[in-house]
């Protein structure tokens, strides 16, 4: 799987859950992929690891001063906190939407299909996420999957929670792989 070629955006900030950005950087990353970390807060954002603060990371584009069309697919990591204040900052919903209008790959786990929902991009979608926000998803006009771990619809790929990731990760190396081909 040949995905070299590949530059992906990674949208966090602030409260984004740790392993849903470290473990799909890791397997883009050793498939060949460049990643960045895109976010519209300057220098490092700190995660969240499940019931406590996290690491800070290194944000490697300041989302004010970056082009979505220099990237081939999102990789937008859930969390309670980083979705809840993107899906409210204008440039990150306009960034996200440029994926979505240019049928470029949206890879989204747990709480960050809010930030779809905002951006108007659910509507007659398959998708799945956590289920607290499985009913927002449903509420947005999305046809929403409760038990899959990874829910596939073209160039959109979701996944339920951490415990999904290694399912996950396959499914968006897939999808990606079949985009650079």
């Amino acid at each position: 799987m040949d995905i070299s070629k590949l530059r992906v955006a990674a949208l966090a900030t602030n409260g984004f859950e740790e392993v849903e950005y470290t473990k799909p950087r890791k397997a883009l990353e050793e498939a060949g992929a460049t990643v960045h970390l895109v976010s519209p807060e300057k220098g490092g954002v700190q995660a969240w690891a499940t019931d406590d603060w996290g690491g800070i990371y290194d944000v490697d584009k300041l989302l004010s001063e970056t082009n979505a069309a220099d990237y081939d697919a999102l990789l937008l990591p859930g969390g309670v906190l980083n979705p809840d204040i993107l899906r409210v900052n204008d440039e990150a919903l306009s960034f996200v939407k440029h994926f979505a209008q240019n049928d470029k790959p949206i890879a989204f786990i747990c709480h960050a299909g809010q930030i779809l929902i905002s951006a108007g991009l659910i509507k007659g979608r398959k998708v799945t996420g956590y289920k607290s926000i499985r009913t927002d998803l449903r509420g947005a006009g999305g046809i929403v999957s409760n038990d899959e771990q990874v829910v596939v619809d073209n160039n959109f790929i979701s996944s339920r929670n951490p415990d999904d990731i290694p399912a996950f990760n396959e499914k968006m190396l897939e999808v990606f792989a079949k985009m650079a081909a």
